[in-house]
């Protein structure tokens, strides 16, 4: 089976992916070789997450603005 590419993920589907890679790290049960590959997936798929979010986070700040209301974010936990 062959991965989906972290940069065509949805939010959902990266945190997902990640949560998988986490757990399988989290076993131990994993060669070397693989629990490298799967850190590396697991930090691209949190960086794809906090792009994400960044990119909401500016969309509610521009709809806020362009209402009039305070601007302003709050960073998300977490990530």
């Amino acid at each position: 089976m062959t991965e989906k590419p972290v940069a065509s993920m949805t939010f959902e589907e990266a945190m997902a992916a990640l949560e998988q890679v986490v757990g399988a790290l989290e076993k131990g049960d994993v060669p070397l070789d693989q629990s490298i590959a799967l850190y590396k997936r697991g930090a691209d798929l949190k960086a794809h997450c906090a792009g994400k979010l960044k990119d909401a986070e500016e969309q509610v700040e521009m709809i806020r603005a362009a209402e009039g209301r305070a601007v302003g974010t709050v960073a998300a936990e977490g990530l």
